[in-house]
């Protein structure tokens, strides 16, 4: 693919503006001693877009004070084309940063800072993408989107998707994937399953219900599920191409010579597109629940937290065939995951691709290669051109 040869003349802008972002903690998580609001972020962003002549439009994620998602459009029409990313960043471990993770430093042609890449970068490039199209007279609308706690609960583009914003036609997601097109990824379910039964003595077993035996018969269910998912689903397009599930954590009983009265499990499901979260839930419990009755057991079964479910765009969409076009790739699976299921119930065609590696990510000395940025540039320029005029 055939890039601009010319040095982008914005640089220093662009750097101001990143350099602005990442002195900004907008870190979440589910840990209150590391979470952060978001909302300088959101307000910076906006307080750049409004004098460019996009509409502004900054909510509050209900239920969650001090966090904001912001919706800028420029141009109107029932269409259009969004270019959508998250404010937040994930904690860090200071001691293992070779420079300070919230100041801009440049070395060795790399941006470094504590959301470089994943994914406080993409912002400005966006921006600097539609400077072109600020005067032009849009056919269907260009917004930027900028969301809350995807790094945590997601609750930010949740948010969105029940209150039915943005409305367009297309969205791509500016995750790091090294400027290649994604058009799926697996899901991720985490779940807990727990059995009450009741202590005795242990030299006699009909004193008590032993809920870790429960559970040991509970383990073969699952991994009998997990054999039968995997000999029915398969997709060739991912690395680990079937679903996995993982048994992750196991907490039971307290003393050798006690019947154990409780035993909780956590464990991982990640499921291809295609499989239904719900679905897989409910046959679990279908295992679960004779087992629960027949040893009477109390069954606790919930998930640790809502899920994000598996998300893939047709191979044919028009806007996986435009990213093709302008990025010399072919649309690809990834293994992590992302706010695209929540765009897509948005009614959006979605793709994911941006900047960055998402081996950097999550990771002490984040960077972004500043190699990567006109050709961002340019391919978001396309796009707009393409979706927008």
């Amino acid at each position: 693919m055939a890039h601009s040869t010319d040095k982008l003349q914005t640089v220093p802008g662009i750097r101001d503006m990143l350099t602005r972002l990442i002195s900004l903690p907008s870190i979440s998580s589910a840990s209150p001693d590391w979470d952060h609001s978001n909302e300088a972020v959101v307000r910076t962003l906006a307080e750049w877009l409004g004098p460019m002549g996009f509409a502004v439009e900054i909510l509050e994620v209900p239920g969650m004070p001090g966090k904001y998602n912001l919706i800028a459009t420029l141009g109107s029409g029932p269409g259009g084309l969004v270019l959508s990313g998250h404010t937040d960043t994930v904690p860090f471990d200071d001691k293992r940063w070779q420079s300070d993770p919230f100041t801009l430093t440049e070395k060795d042609n790399r941006w470094y800072g504590l959301g470089t890449c994943d994914m406080k970068g993409f912002f400005p490039l966006a921006i600097e993408a539609a400077k072109a199209f600020v005067d032009q007279p849009l056919q269907q609308p260009l917004i930027i989107l900028a969301t809350a706690d995807e790094e945590s609960s997601m609750n930010g583009a949740r948010a969105l998707a029940e209150a039915g914003k943005p409305k367009a036609r297309y969205a791509v997601i500016g995750e790091p994937t090294n400027l290649k097109p994604v058009r799926m990824h697996k899901g991720i379910m985490m779940e807990r399953l727990r059995f009450d039964g009741q202590s005795g003595h242990s030299s006699n077993p009909d004193l008590g219900r032993n809920a870790l035996e429960g559970m040991h018969e509970a383990l073969g269910e699952l991994l009998n599920l997990r054999t039968e998912w995997q000999e029915k689903y398969r997709n060739p397009n991912f690395k680990v191409q079937v679903p996995t599930l993982n048994l992750g954590c196991i907490h039971g009983g307290d003393n050798p010579n006690r019947i154990c009265a409780q035993c909780e499990l956590h464990f991982d499901l990640r499921p291809l597109p295609g499989m239904n979260m719900e679905t897989l839930r409910q046959a679990i419990l279908n295992r679960m629940q004779p087992l629960a009755e027949r040893r009477q057991l109390n069954l606790t079964f919930e998930p640790l937290f809502d899920g994000v479910p598996p998300f893939e765009t047709p191979a044919d969409a028009a806007l996986v065939k435009a990213c093709e076009t302008l990025t010399g790739h072919t649309a690809h699976a990834v293994a992590f995951a992302t706010e695209a299921p929540w765009l897509q119930k948005l009614g959006l065609e979605t793709l994911v691709m941006g900047p960055g590696s998402i081996d950097q990510a999550h990771q002490p000395d984040e960077f972004l290669e500043m190699s990567q940025l006109q050709p961002t540039v340019d391919i978001l320029r396309g796009l707009i051109k393409q979706f927008c005029l």
